[in-house]
């Protein structure tokens, strides 16, 4: 099954992130993110080219940050850097869990 994922996709760019382009790098999910001009985006590479997308924001209520960033005492959106995998044996981050057998419904793999 394939998921359809919505994007937004951020301003017009003439720089090419990096490692050493000055920007703070935050790994989430399966891309990098950049801080830049009070916000974060990745590169999205297209049939038609490569623009950047601006990272999701956090999905509970009351909070406006975004994902990668996200330090909710009690986030429970599926798509935040610091949802920890529920597994019995994991205690990894569930944007960079690998658990073959995993369970935990908010990991980045999970089916």
């Amino acid at each position: 099954m394939t998921a359809t994922i919505e994007h937004q996709q951020a301003e017009e760019h003439r720089h090419t992130h990096g490692p050493g382009c000055g920007h703070d790098a935050v790994l989430h999910e399966n891309h990098v993110d950049y801080v830049h001009d009070g916000h974060l985006h990745h590169e999205h590479a297209t049939k038609t080219g490569v623009h950047y997308d601006e990272c999701t924001r956090c999905a509970c209520e009351g909070c406006g940050d975004f994902c990668a960033a996200c330090d909710c005492a009690d986030c429970t959106c599926e798509t935040c850097n610091h949802a920890t995998c529920s597994c019995a044996n994991c205690s990894d981050a569930c944007s960079s869990c690998t658990c073959d057998d995993c369970t935990c419904t908010t990991c980045a793999h999970a089916a």
